[in-house]
């Protein structure tokens, strides 16, 4: 699908993806709802948009996302709006030892990162299999592909995500919608903790720019293709985990190690 005929459900808009995503997106045509929590900065976000692209092009919805309900209402307007594009880009981060975590932390992150997307795909798919073409595209992570000490909670969320993008794509082959998955690696945004930075920084992990996922999440989104992953080396260490997940354990041995 072209960007000029995209009419873009964005969660996670006001964000630091979010923002990179939704000027992304407005330059190459697209319309957008800009969806988050704080109605605010959706607001205030919205009328920077609206500058350059006109009102008609740019309008937003409030929505906690860990509140069913909430996203059921959003699902319902996002649909009344002719919603052509659902982008799943809401997240919750999570860093540190397994062991040192809270169930409280635990069912959060994989409600925001997993259980939310689902309920919200759901709720919007039969509009979205009443379009002509229509897409459901999923912000996930390489994390989803490759799992690192200290990314174990994260990681179950975004590898779920996979997942499920996986498993819907195949069940919806051959009608109107795609289901895409993108997999960046680390993003410098303020989603990283201070002691996840410092992990990174320890281990030698290389990072982007929001506005290089922007790009690769537009080109996704003209392509149709079913997934991709961002950076080097972890396209080939997603690769090569998919093909013998057990070769590299002994490879993360400093990952473990800069673990508070």
């Amino acid at each position: 699908m072209k960007a000029a005929q995209a009419r873009v459900l964005l969660t996670g808009a006001t964000g630091g993806i979010g923002q990179a995503v939704a000027s992304s997106l407005i330059s190459a045509g697209a319309s957008l709802m800009l969806a988050g929590r704080s109605a605010s900065t959706l607001a205030m976000q919205a009328r920077t948009l609206q500058d350059s692209a006109g009102e008609s092009r740019v309008t937003w919805h409030a929505a906690d996302l860990a509140n069913p309900a909430q996203i059921t209402t959003l699902a319902g307007v996002a649909a009344d709006w002719n919603c052509n594009v659902v982008i799943h880009n809401a997240g919750v981060a999570n860093f540190g030892r397994f062991a040192n975590g809270s169930a409280e932390e635990t069912a959060s992150v994989l409600g925001i990162n997993l259980v939310a997307p689902m309920l919200l795909t759901q709720s919007m798919l039969p509009h979205l299999l009443s379009q002509p073409a229509a897409q459901v595209m999923c912000v996930g992570s390489v994390l989803g592909r490759l799992g690192l000490p200290g990314y174990s909670v994260y990681s179950a969320s975004k590898f779920g995500l996979r997942g499920f993008a996986e498993a819907l794509r195949r069940e919806l082959l051959g009608t109107s919608v795609a289901v895409q998955y993108l997999g960046p690696r680390s993003t410098r945004t303020g989603f990283n903790s201070p002691e996840a930075l410092a992990y990174n920084q320890a281990t030698g992990t290389q990072s982007d720019a929001p506005d290089v996922v922007a790009d690769a999440l537009l080109k996704l989104l003209e392509s149709r293709a079913a997934e991709r992953f961002l950076g080097f080396p972890e396209k080939f260490a997603v690769c090569l985990n998919g093909l013998a997940p057990a070769l590299l354990d002994s490879a993360f041995d400093k990952h473990r190690a800069s673990l508070a």
